[in-house]
């Protein structure tokens, strides 16, 4: 190694004169948290629910927990049925949590959609006995009528898949606000 006052590398290595005034020091290390994909916590998958009078839109996270994928509507005006499909779906496809989408109004404040969700929620806990958690779900629809449009996807067709696109929202919101906590 040529010996200049120019050259930063360590001591010790070669001969090196350094400039007056700057010491060497180790590069400081810093562990890199692993990636969600690589949590060791991660042991089942999260599936959203977007409830509704006449349906509830679902969609579920992929195996990694990166991305959000509708898997269609559920029949609301059949109570026992829908519970009875939501534990069906929990156990056949591993799923640990529940997020319920909670329509706040544009205030913050509860109305009469918001106290159906919460005794929705309570139902799908008691039912499934999987841990369910509400997420704000302010103008998930509207992000999701905008998205179909958007693909061309309009009229019957656009109602037909407005809800579980809408569970899609809820569920990417609540995975990339999770991300970002970890």
């Amino acid at each position: 190694m040529a010996s200049c006052s120019g050259d930063l590398s360590p001591p010790g290595r070669g001969r090196v004169k350094w400039p007056s005034g700057i010491r060497w020091r180790p590069p400081r290390w810093r562990a890199k948290r692993p990636p969600v994909t690589a949590r060791q916590g991660r042991t089942g998958r999260t599936c959203a629910l977007d409830p509704g009078k006449a349906r509830v839109g679902v969609a579920i996270d992929d195996g990694l927990g990166l991305l959000a994928h509708p898997r269609g509507v559920l029949d609301a005006r059949d109570p026992a049925g829908l519970l009875e499909a939501l534990r069906t779906l929990a156990d056949d496809e591993n799923v640990v949590r529940f997020v319920v989408g909670l329509p706040l109004d544009m205030r913050g404040g509860e109305g009469d959609a918001a106290r159906h969700a919460r005794s929705f929620a309570q139902q799908v806990a008691d039912a499934t006995g999987r841990e369910v958690e509400l997420w704000d779900e302010r103008l998930s629809t509207v992000q999701a009528q905008r998205a179909l449009s958007a693909s061309e996807v309009h009229g019957k067709r656009a109602r037909a898949h407005v809800d579980e696109a809408a569970a899609c929202v809820i569920l990417q919101a609540w995975i990339d606000a999770r991300q970002a906590r970890h």
